[in-house]
């Protein structure tokens, strides 16, 4: 998507505020990241017109933003009002976010009459009998329950966490342990005397897979895992 610049436009009470930015920066900053604000604008002017070149005054921003400090103006343009992709930009961006949608609804949700994660296809295809839209412009986390409620009505589907007791071997025990935080949350430990360590972890429900293969990968495949319970 990067390469070409997009303008990004915001109107308030009669004024309206233009910036030339680089679109996949300015999509970072209307999710709320952090960004290089040099790297995101091209140029240092606030248009009122960018089409034309016609730069909008210091007294009309210091009157809606309190400043006339362009790094400062460009940020509030960008999380308060639009950004105007080109048809390509937004349709790259849609299949972006569709997968990090899918992905994360994968992570967390179960089948709740097997108990097994649901296969992402299976959360696509069901997106599509229901006709679910993606917000490009809105994080993943901030339209999960949405879809979540959208997609029940097409297929079984749960919101769960999964509790595993996992015991690794005393030579991989210090490695492993340094990973497990990144994986879930950590509710009980216990070292054993030979130096081995026992776990239980609570996980999102469909990460099962996922932080079973993690573990195996550190420890070669020595892990023990133990399913307790999914809920």
């Amino acid at each position: 998507m990067s390469g070409k610049y997009v303008i990004a436009r915001f109107e308030y009470k009669g004024h309206r505020f233009e910036i030339l930015v680089n679109p996949d920066l300015a999509l970072k900053v209307k999710e709320g990241k952090q960004v290089n604000i040099d790297e995101l604008l091209v140029g240092d002017i606030v248009y009122k017109d960018a089409r034309k070149g016609l730069k909008a005054s210091p007294e009309s921003l210091k009157s809606v933003f309190g400043t006339d400090d362009i790094k400062k103006v460009a940020v509030e343009i960008i999380k308060r009002g639009e950004i105007h992709l080109t048809a390509e930009q937004r349709r790259k961006l849609l299949e972006l976010k569709k997968r990090q949608v899918i992905n994360l609804i994968a992570k967390n949700v179960i089948d709740p009459k097997t108990k097994l994660p649901i296969p992402p296809k299976r959360i696509e295809l069901a997106m599509e009998q229901a006709r679910v839209s993606i917000d490009p412009f809105k994080p993943p986390e901030a339209q999960f329950e949405e879809i979540i409620s959208k997609i029940s009505r097409i297929i079984p589907i749960k919101v769960a966490k999964a509790y595993i007791a996992v015991k690794i071997p005393p030579q991989y025990s210090g490695k492993a342990y340094k990973i497990l935080p990144s994986l879930g949350t950590i509710k009980r430990t216990n070292w054993l005397s030979d130096g081995s360590l026992l776990v239980e972890l609570e996980i999102p429900a469909g990460m099962q897979d996922e932080v079973i293969d993690r573990l195996n990968k550190v420890t070669h495949g020595s892990t023990q895992v133990k399913i307790l319970h999914v809920r």
